[in-house]
């Protein structure tokens, strides 16, 4: 020590020896509140029987779970049989997020290099334009979409009128809108993970493959493809699991034929005749899906860190 000051060499972390947990303490508590105790209350509310006129009775039971895999009858005591209509909405709700990280990924990978090759003030000013649309509220977007794409919209007047059809396409109320919907609402989830990633490689390697005679797709899968796939990962799930809970774009753009999981589970919270207990059930089988998803996240991360 010299005049009082630690000296250059010393550890920084010395200086705050002791007192981690009490640094740490505001985020427990924010996660403690917010996630936790939200996460716990569905949990409980899981269990419980539903109330006649909404709500619940603190009558701990399994219906709630029984009810989305089985179908029991009007009045509950026929034998059951397997509940396809909430399985399907579930296997809608995959397949339409898995899409959507699928188009995201095809469209945001080479977006995400452009952006990352480029020099100077060129760079700041795509990362800008990516992320413009959220200046603006998701709920606004998606309702813009929906005026944009609907039978006497934009878009068909404007096909319209240079001849490329001759009646307006159907696309509201459709798997396509929803996907399309999808699709502009987490873009820019997936371009900037692989943007994160793509500017840290070193072109370098590239060169060296192209001096080896090898060509640009062997470089892409064998050289380029693994030094990004963290980001790719992280792209994917970001892009995945809000699909899959998502409400705004299949309840504004889809319609009730196209229902997914966060839409059936809204409707169990609005008004006097919703299931809290099937809502929250509905919740926890989700949040179970998300959890595996975010596992094998995690044990693909340890593996490249082993590597």
């Amino acid at each position: 020590m010299a005049g009082g000051l630690p000296k250059s060499s010393e550890s920084n972390t010395s200086t705050y020896a002791g007192l981690g947990a009490l640094l740490m303490l505001p985020s427990w508590v924010m996660i403690g509140f917010f996630l936790v105790l939200p996460v716990g209350l569905m949990l409980v509310y899981s269990f419980l029987t539903k109330e006649f006129r909404g709500g619940v009775i603190w009558e701990f039971s399994l219906a709630a779970y029984d009810q989305f895999f089985f179908d029991r009858g009007l009045f509950g005591d026929d034998p059951p049989v397997i509940e396809w209509t909430y399985i399907k909405i579930f296997w809608r709700s995959i397949w339409q997020a898995g899409l959507a990280t699928f188009f995201c990924l095809i469209i945001g990978f080479p977006t995400a290099w452009f952006i990352a090759t480029r020099t100077g003030a060129n760079k700041s000013i795509w990362l800008f334009l990516i992320t413009i649309p959220y200046w603006v509220n998701l709920l606004i977007r998606t309702i813009s979409m929906k005026f944009l794409i609907r039978d006497n919209g934009p878009l068909n007047e404007w096909l319209l009128s240079l001849g490329i059809i001759s009646d307006p396409i159907h696309m509201i109320n459709t798997n396509f809108a929803v996907q399309l919907g999808l699709f502009y609402s987490y873009l820019p989830f997936m371009v900037l993970p692989i943007y994160a990633s793509v500017e840290r490689y070193n072109f370098a390697f590239s060169e060296a493959a192209a001096d080896l005679y090898a060509s640009r797709l062997t470089t892409l899968r064998h050289i380029i493809l693994p030094f990004v796939k963290p980001g790719i990962i992280a792209g994917c799930i970001l892009v995945f699991v809000p699909s899959l809970g998502a409400f705004l774009a299949p309840d504004l753009l889809g319609g009730a034929k196209n229902f997914m999981i966060g839409s059936l589970i809204e409707e169990q919270f609005k008004g006097n005749a919703g299931n809290w207990p099937f809502g929250a059930a509905v919740s926890m089988i989700l949040l179970s899906m998300v959890l595996v998803v975010l596992t094998f996240y995690a044990r693909q991360q340890s593996k490249g860190g082993v590597r």
